[in-house]
């Protein structure tokens, strides 16, 4: 498989070959996922972001930025930023960190990485361009031997909060950690006045959290800005969900052999 060295070099993996994986990793490159950023949650969303067309914040410059292009057109159509551990440390800590209390990240054993700012253009949201994004950041995780991988997903608050609270409920059921693994939102999501005629789906971010293995870490975090509920997303890597490794990475395990990685 091709290894992921720059932007302009793919990695060929199982997915859909009208997409392509790669890192933005010059300037043009960089800005060009701000741009999308900024297009998608101020534009279409509504987030209240000060930036001339783009969305920028102090982790840009400390994390890695994981692309996916079509390469039918040359499209930027999807992307996410990734924060190490020891970048978040020259950072001065974690995104999340302004949302949640991390402690108990501190208290994990090993390695742990951040996703944050993911977004997918309208377009191409119906699922093969998600799980692409997806097959390189757990290609990413498992290659470079990161333990936990943990990021939040949000939830829209249009309606008023109602069909977040179902979703909750949800999670509540059958995706949530043990309350040893819980964060602290600084700011809770308040009550909704009524509920969903029918039953939610999940958003796609959070269905893709959940279905590799990740537990959703207690309450949600109230975003004003971004008009959303930010649920704290927590993946331990030895738990990852077995087809999901043999899907994404082509193997049985997923502390396989280093001669099968695709980053």
């Amino acid at each position: 498989m091709t290894q992921m060295i720059d932007s302009q070099r793919p990695i060929n993996t199982a997915a859909a070959p009208r997409f392509q994986l790669g890192f933005a990793d010059t300037v043009e490159a960089i800005r060009a996922t701000q741009m999308l950023r900024y297009q998608i949650f101020a534009g279409e969303l509504g987030a209240q972001i000060d930036g001339d067309g783009v969305d920028v914040d102090h982790f840009d410059a400390y994390c890695k930025h994981l692309t996916v292009h079509d390469t039918h057109t040359g499209q930027l159509i999807a992307c996410t930023r990734l924060l190490t551990c020891d970048q978040a440390q020259r950072a001065g800590g974690f995104y999340s960190a302004g949302e949640f209390d991390l402690a108990m990240i501190d208290s994990l054993p090993g390695r742990v990485m951040e996703i944050g700012r993911t977004c997918v253009h309208a377009d191409f949201r119906s699922g093969a361009a998600i799980a692409t994004l997806w097959q390189g950041i757990a290609a990413y995780v498992i290659e470079n031997n990161y333990d936990y991988l943990f990021g939040c997903a949000s939830i829209g608050l249009e309606d008023g909060g109602s069909s977040a609270h179902a979703i909750l409920e949800q999670l509540r059921g059958k995706y949530m950690a043990p309350e040893r693994q819980h964060v602290r939102p600084y700011q809770g999501l308040p009550l909704a006045d009524a509920r969903p005629v029918e039953r939610p789906r999940l958003p796609p971010l959070l269905k893709a959290y959940v279905s590799l293995g990740a537990k959703a870490c207690g309450e949600p975090y109230w975003d004003r800005d971004f008009n959303c509920a930010d649920v704290f997303m927590l993946l331990d890597v030895s738990e990852l969900n077995p087809r999901y490794a043999r899907h994404f990475l082509g193997r049985d395990d997923t502390r396989g052999s280093a001669s099968r990685a695709v980053i």
